[in-house]
């Protein structure tokens, strides 16, 4: 939790993991896609965050998809899939979640044109996927020919892998191991797992040496 929002009366646990850490002796810390990039200042200590963009793009790249459309899952997520989109070169739709009032289902209305498109949700992170997979089946109601999701952190909370393999509309979801996945989540045939390591491990040597961290990432500033 990195904020407190208006209509509730919960800690801002992020800055407690800052402290504990710190307490603890921690002198740098790396993370990577955090949530919220203002976590960052909750440490008193050098913090560098870098992204997944590399490894996921590159997959992107790797594929080749035809008719490619990156689709932005939130308003919030605007500019990150934007930038995508200029990366990979191709167009882009967004998906505006609203909720006409408390107790009714959420709706979501496309902005962009969705038939015969192979579309590409990218996100940081999937916790109990129903937003995505309802996104999904959005889409292709709209007529989309196919739906990809790339997000870097598989959280998979509750029934998340249960929505995801019975019957969703997602035709593969592409996560990176920043958390380990459960059996359940190795075993699913729509869940594919991309490697990170290498690219920490640079980033490690890189601090290690005083070079730049953040020229890693130039090619893709500002996609996550």
């Amino acid at each position: 939790q990195d904020r407190r929002p208006r209509s509730t009366r919960v800690p801002i646990s992020a800055k407690v993991v800052a402290n504990m850490l710190q307490a603890v002796g921690v002198n740098s810390v790396l993370t990577m896609d955090l949530h919220a990039d203002q976590i960052q200042g909750f440490f008193d200590i050098p913090v560098d965050n870098i992204y997944a963009s590399p490894v996921l793009l590159g997959d992107l790249r790797q594929k080749n998809y035809e008719d490619l459309l990156v689709v932005s899952p939130d308003v919030g997520g605007v500019v990150r899939a934007r930038a995508l989109a200029k990366q990979l070169n191709c167009d882009l739709a967004i998906i505006d979640k609203r909720r006409p009032k408390a107790n009714v289902s959420e709706v979501m209305h496309v902005i962009g044109d969705i038939e015969g498109r192979n579309c590409v949700i990218m996100d940081d992170m999937i916790d109990t996927a129903g937003t995505l997979v309802k996104a999904a089946e959005v889409l292709k109601e709209r007529g989309a020919k196919k739906v990809y999701a790339y997000c870097t952190h598989p959280i998979f909370s509750g029934p998340a892998i249960e929505r995801i393999a019975q019957g969703s509309a997602l035709d593969e979801v592409v996560v990176t191991n920043t958390i380990p996945l459960a059996p359940s989540a190795v075993q699913c045939g729509k869940i594919r797992q991309l490697s990170v390591a290498p690219l920490i491990a640079q980033t490690i040597q890189r601090i290690a040496r005083g070079d730049s961290v953040m020229s890693l990432f130039s090619e893709q500033e500002n996609l996550f």
